[in-house]
């Protein structure tokens, strides 16, 4: 799983340009699934057919990564950006992107009055080496993600876009358990990877309506309170995934919340409950189409969200994979 993790950690896939990250999670499945379309807005969906006895379940987990987009090349070939999903400036300086194809460049910053305040993202520029405007390989309207190597440190794993590239290796390890152990499931379940998370949950939004799941679960990350002088939240790494109950979009059903709690005692697995007074997943998407769904969230603890190192533990990473487990081979009449 940690090779799965490592290589969709590095892989270059801003919101809108994730077909790189889908083909390498298209060949990991094929073997598995019993159905895998992509649909027109770039989301890969792949599906195990149940006995007809369960619910429709959807599983959903982004593909995309934060990033940059270029707004302009002056006529010394230095870039000018804005934001793709989520981006802080102050996080920026001295960082790599990399670009669909493979063009490097490094994020400086201009001359400043006042180096006491946070740098604004006007006032950053991406230098890929160009002498001038001609010379230059990037054009207005190229996206960047950020790049940054994957680190393995005990439990602790470290990388840039593990938001949420870990949720989509989980899912995939969850199709191949489901495989390795013959597990015949009650349920069908859609393993939604989808498209455009950070720029407004899009994708999911989308699949949701066209698959009409009766019970969706998100597979996400959420932050912490473990670090020093931290946001006060009962949220750690190492103490187990965390059942989302509420987040700034959306309030997980109560009756899911209650089973994903009780399965997990029941399978004695580790678990936190989780509530996150900022931000949302694809898990709002899920629980707003058509006619409403029952939804909520797996969110495995994430310190430095949105940052080059964001950081998880193995142990979460497997937890949330047996609790899924746990979810799927039951009932789920709620």
């Amino acid at each position: 799983m940690i090779e799965t993790i490592r290589t969709l950690a590095q892989t270059y896939g801003p919101s809108g340009h994730e077909d790189q990250i889908r083909s390498i999670i298209q060949a990991e499945i094929a073997d598995v699934a019993d159905e895998i379309e992509t649909d027109a807005l770039g989301n890969l969906i792949a599906s195990l057919n149940g006995n007809g006895a369960g619910r429709r379940v959807m599983l959903a987990a982004h593909m995309d990564e934060i990033g940059v987009i270029i707004t302009h090349v002056d006529e010394k070939g230095f870039l000018r950006f804005g934001p793709v999903g989520g981006v802080s400036p102050a996080l920026l300086v001295g960082n790599r992107v990399r670009f669909a194809d493979g063009t490097m460049g490094v994020i400086g910053i201009e001359k400043r009055e006042n180096t006491n305040r946070t740098p604004r993202l006007d006032q950053l520029y991406i230098d890929v080496g160009a002498r001038d405007r001609a010379s230059c390989p990037v054009k207005v309207g190229a996206m960047a993600g950020f790049d940054r190597g994957f680190l393995a440190q005990g439990d602790r794993w470290v990388a840039k876009a593990l938001d949420d590239r870990i949720g989509c290796a989980i899912l995939v390890e969850l199709m191949l358990a489901i495989n390795r152990q013959k597990l015949a499931l009650p349920h069908t379940v859609h393993f939604v990877f989808s498209v455009q998370e950070e720029v407004g949950v899009r994708g999911a939004t989308t699949a949701a309506f066209s698959l009409a799941p009766e019970v969706g679960i998100a597979v996400d990350v959420t932050a912490t309170g473990d670090t020093p002088k931290s946001h006060p939240m009962a949220v750690s790494l190492g103490d187990g995934p965390a059942i989302k109950v509420k987040d700034g979009g959306m309030i997980a059903h109560p009756g899911l919340v209650r089973l994903m709690v009780q399965r997990a005692e029941e399978a004695e697995i580790p678990y936190q409950l989780e509530v996150l007074t900022y931000g949302s997943t694809d898990a709002r998407a899920m629980q707003l189409t058509q006619s409403g769904v029952i939804a909520g969230c797996v969110s495995i603890p994430c310190r430095y969200v949105h940052s080059n190192s964001e950081m998880v533990d193995a142990r979460d990473v497997q937890n949330s994979v047996e609790l899924l487990l746990a979810v799927l081979k039951g009932s789920l009449e709620l």
